[in-house]
This record gives C-alpha cells, structure tokens and sequence, in this order.
C-alpha cells in the first residue's frame, strides 16, 4: 500500500479570520467554515471537551489544502514564539508556487505580512522567499524561472 497523496496540513490559530484573510489574498480558495465538536472529533485528537472552528482552504488546481482550526475548548497551548527562526524544530513552513512573486508579496505586505528574509533566486530555476503572516505563520513563495 502506498500514499494516495497529501491531503492537508493542519494549522492551529487563534484569530481564524485574519488567517483566512492571509491565505485567501495568496490566492486560496475558501472551501468551507464549520463548527466541529462531539465525541468522534475527541477520540480522534485524544482530547476531551472539543470545541472548535475550522476552515478548509484550497489551492487553485484543487490539489493542495490547508485545514484551520480555531480551539474555543479546550483552549490551543502555545508552541514557540510567533517569530521563531527557520531553524526551530517542528514544521516551520509550507511552500506555494506562484507565477509572480513580486505581486504577491506586494499583496500579502498589504495586508501586514513581512518579508523574513530577502527575495532570493536560486541559479536560473527560482525566484524564492518566506513571508510571516498573521500569527507567525511562514509560507514559502517560489516563482519558477523560464
């Protein structure tokens, strides 16, 4: 047996419309909002009490998705600092492909992210770079060259 593929990645969040807000001007599609609580949501995450909102969005080809999650109960614990260096153990970013990273950073600034580095190219392959958005979350850009 083998993986079918990805599915989603999982984001914890504490104002989930501004996080909304971030990854739909990237250019994510919002799939859906909902509240989730019950007892088959408890057994699968090994907590008791759940109560919480979640957002699934989408990438445009339809193959990639991110999951967010609001905890109301119990409430979320905190990791690392928002700021955390790159090289802070755990999942420090996801990276999208873009098609002009110079109008998305541009859009993502405007709406308060910050570049963490610089906009770098890579030989004659990528443009790359990492933007901070709300909550500290990073997201890799890549802009394929030629």
């Amino acid at each position: 047996m083998t993986i079918q593929r990805m599915d989603n990645v999982l984001i914890v969040v504490d104002d989930l419309d501004a996080v909304v807000a971030f990854f739909v001007e990237l250019g994510m599609e919002l799939e859906g909002r909902s509240p989730v609580e019950g007892r088959w949501v408890e057994r699968i995450i090994a907590l008791d009490d759940v109560r919480q909102d979640v957002a699934m969005l989408r990438t445009p080809d339809g193959h990639g998705r991110v999951e967010l999650a609001k905890f109301h109960t119990p409430k979320a614990v905190g990791g690392v600092p928002q700021d955390a260096p790159t090289n802070t153990l755990g999942i420090r970013r996801i990276m999208f492909a873009v098609d002009d990273i110079d109008g998305v950073v541009a859009r993502l600034r405007a709406q308060g992210a910050e570049l963490v580095g610089e906009i770098v190219q890579y030989e004659n392959i990528y443009r790359l770079c990492y933007v901070r958005g709300p909550e500290g979350i990073v997201v890799g850009l890549a802009e394929q060259l030629g």
